[in-house]
């Protein structure tokens, strides 16, 4: 079984701009993957006002009994979440990396237009490149 279920990347105004699932047993449809990012979105923005802690980022990793989500957000407002088994180490590594990959491959190409669906095919190759990579490290453990 994947340790990685799904990636999501989200624009600063809460819109689903990709998503990706790697084998999880309850596959989403199109509407269930864009009501929980909108959903994540509006969590993380409320966690980051209710904050006791000033300069609070929102909310970086939710544990569940069946599944971790973890969060990485850019400086512009773009958030990057995996959805991975519990307890699946370096996480905050693998969405950096993806981060690094967004920034190179779909950034830097002149025929994408800021905060609309990533369609970027170089995008799509490293990213299962950088996938597949953290799942054999995983399974080498």
């Amino acid at each position: 079984m994947a340790a990685i279920y799904s990636l999501y990347i989200i624009n600063k105004s809460g819109g689903l701009i990709f998503y990706k699932d790697y084998g999880s047993a309850g596959r989403m449809d199109t509407n269930d993957s864009l009501r929980l990012a909108s959903l994540w979105h509006s969590m993380h923005a409320i966690s980051q006002q209710l904050s006791p802690i000033s300069g609070c980022f929102g909310i970086e990793l939710l544990q569940a009994d069946t599944f971790d989500l973890h969060c990485f957000q850019s400086l512009t407002g773009t958030k990057f979440f995996v959805v991975c088994e519990p307890g699946t180490p370096h996480m905050e590594n693998l969405l950096k990396h993806i981060y690094e990959l967004y920034t190179d491959y779909v950034l830097k190409n002149p025929f994408y237009e800021m905060e609309m669906p990533i369609r970027c095919e170089l995008f799509d190759i490293s990213l299962a490149q950088a996938v597949q990579k953290e799942r054999v490290s995983l399974l080498g453990r």
